[in-house]
């Protein structure tokens, strides 16, 4: 069982073809090329840092969805608000958050593609 886990995993990162699930990379985005060590050997280390920074690469990129998703939601509520300034302030400090959690977002997405290059 866990040898036909292991062969289908192998499989799957030398393979490293296909399109992707809604743009967002597959798990094992770095360990194309070569095959997968999940426990290290004496030819390198194991990949598992490579998957881990795969799959915050997908959480960053959903992060960044949701923060643009945050900033629509911000305009509506600007719109909404009918010249209220509490409602028109509290517009304004969703889309400001949402613009900040973006920025943090696509450079945290940046560096984590940068590490995962370097280190695959």
């Amino acid at each position: 069982m866990i040898e036909t886990l292991f062969l289908q995993v192998k499989t799957l990162a030398v393979a490293c073809g296909g399109g992707t699930f809604f743009g967002l990379p597959h798990w094992y985005k770095y360990v194309c090329g070569h095959d997968f060590r999940l426990l290290g050997n004496d030819k390198g280390g194991s990949d598992i840092p490579l998957v881990a920074l795969a799959i915050l690469e997908i959480m960053l990129r959903i992060a960044a969805v949701a923060a643009i998703a945050y900033v629509v939601f911000g305009a509506i509520k600007y719109e909404i608000s009918q010249g209220d300034p509490g409602k028109v302030n509290e517009a304004k400090g969703t889309i400001i958050n949402a613009l900040v959690g973006l920025m943090i977002a696509t450079f945290a997405i940046a560096i984590v593609a940068f590490l995962g290059n370097r280190l695959g």
